[in-house]
């Protein structure tokens, strides 16, 4: 048992760690190939930190425990708008203002996001054929965030690229590499783990692999929110959750069907919409305050102690 969970922490460390390089790698390629800034903030940056969550899932389901899918997408969006959210609000010790307009933008597909989520999982399994609909719905979202971001943005046709950066690329592909192999033996411990202690993988996927996997984003959103940049935090946050709730399921359920345990359509599927709804209502008036994010942070903690009790 001490084997398969020391396996666990080195597989998931393993899994971010090559993310976080994997991400940093390609952001430079992105800049090589004088990508526009916003492209490569919302495209690379903020998919290569779904990567962990992405692969896991492909993974999940190819060996056949795909209840780990939802329990992670699920749990990853819990932690990120109640957990890492609210602790990094909480720790800033001072409200943060919401004024620009992109946030609520992502407010709007966030709730779209899991709307859509809710009606392919609420029969208990998805499959492709219904799950391709969020694949569309975020290139739809892409393509207005793309739009509106650099209607106004010149290119810059006469910098220079210099030598092509033959270090990214090697890291891209080490890290690629490190992500497959990290997350394979992730969900194989995962799966070791459910069946030691009799608990539903779906359970370990939303609690712990989920916190594991967005421990990194709350790092980086204190930090984010601490240099006076509340409103690219905040927006990284629910980018994420609309990347997740939205592309996962799609990729996903291409290599098979994806199973949605009843645990998760009873409990933790409401909890994640009311979560939504909850951060919607109270970003209205532009601001969250210390005592909203340690609310936050209290709902958080609740929701853990009735999923694990």
């Amino acid at each position: 048992m001490l084997s398969t969970l020391l396996i666990f922490a080195a597989a998931l460390a393993a899994l971010l760690i090559s993310a976080r390089f994997f991400t940093d790698a390609a952001e430079n390629l992105g800049k090589w190939l004088q990508l526009p800034a916003f492209v490569i903030g919302v495209f690379i940056v903020g998919i290569g930190t779904s990567l962990p969550e992405l692969v896991s899932g492909i993974l999940s389901v190819q060996q056949g425990v795909s209840e780990i899918v939802p329990g992670n997408i699920i749990g990853s969006n819990i932690s990120n708008l109640l957990l890492v959210t609210g602790l990094a609000i909480a720790l800033n010790r001072k409200h943060i203002s919401l004024g620009s307009g992109y946030i609520y933008i992502d407010l709007h597909f966030l709730l779209g996001s899991f709307f859509i989520f809710s009606l392919i999982a609420f029969d208990g399994h998805i499959d492709f054929k219904e799950a391709w609909i969020g694949i569309a719905a975020f290139l739809v979202y892409s393509f207005y965030l793309i739009k509106d971001a650099t209607k106004d943005e010149k290119p810059n046709a006469t910098a220079e690229r210099g030598a092509f950066p033959v270090k990214s690329m090697v890291i891209l592909l080490v890290s690629a590499v490190g992500i497959y192999f990290g997350a394979d033996y992730t969900i194989q411990s995962v799966t070791e783990l459910a069946t030691a202690f009799s608990i539903p993988k779906s359970i370990i996927a939303l609690t712990v692999l989920s916190l594991g996997t967005t421990l990194p984003e709350l790092a980086v959103n204190i930090t984010a929110i601490r240099q006076g940049k509340a409103e690219i935090a905040v927006g990284n946050v629910l980018g994420s959750c609309v990347f997740n709730t939205l592309v996962i399921p799609g990729v996903a359920s291409s290599f098979g069907a994806i199973t949605v345990t009843p645990e998760l359509l009873s409990f933790s599927l409401p909890v994640m919409a009311a979560a939504g709804l909850f951060f919607y209502l109270l970003s209205q008036d532009k601001r969250i305050s210390p005592w909203e994010g340690l609310l936050f942070v209290m709902i958080y903690i609740l929701f853990m102690l009735e999923t694990i009790g």
